[in-house]
């Protein structure tokens, strides 16, 4: 069964990065940056860390594990919180951002704020619960 990674971002202006996506015949949706794990990793904190570097050409540090969950296809999530001090949207990778057909990716700084967070279709939307829980207890920002 395929494994997903996903990290929650955390600028130095205490904000996150999510990737807005906005597909024909769809609302727009928010998702946190990651993608799956590929054969060619040597593990979960590898494939994050390479799919940061190829979806938002940046360099994450402080990984901590967040939660983890089952999606709508059976396959598991890892969530991780992280610090990111350095990205360039212009210089991603990722085959998916070379394909016509996949809708537009738009790299979004929200604040990290519960209201903020609940402002946002932000997918799926246990962690977007989780995460305005975390954010409203005030332990969030200590873990990274």
């Amino acid at each position: 069964m395929k494994q997903r990674v996903r990290a929650i971002l955390i600028t130095p202006n205490d904000t996150t990065l999510l990737m807005k996506r906005i597909r024909p015949g769809q609302d727009p949706y928010w998702v946190i940056i990651g993608g799956g794990v590929e054969d060619s990793d040597a593990n979960r904190e590898a494939a994050l860390l390479r799919e940061i570097r190829e979806e938002i050409a940046g360099e994450a540090h402080n990984l901590h594990p967040f939660d983890e969950m089952q999606n709508t296809r059976g396959e598991t999530e890892y969530f991780c919180l992280a610090r990111i001090g350095t990205w360039n949207f212009d210089d991603r990778t990722g085959l998916e951002f070379q394909r016509d057909d996949r809708g537009e990716y738009i790299l979004d700084g929200v604040p990290l704020t519960s209201e903020a967070i609940a402002s946002v279709n932000l997918l799926p939307e246990e962690i977007s619960i989780l995460l305005r829980e975390a954010l409203d207890r005030g332990d969030l920002l200590a873990t990274v």
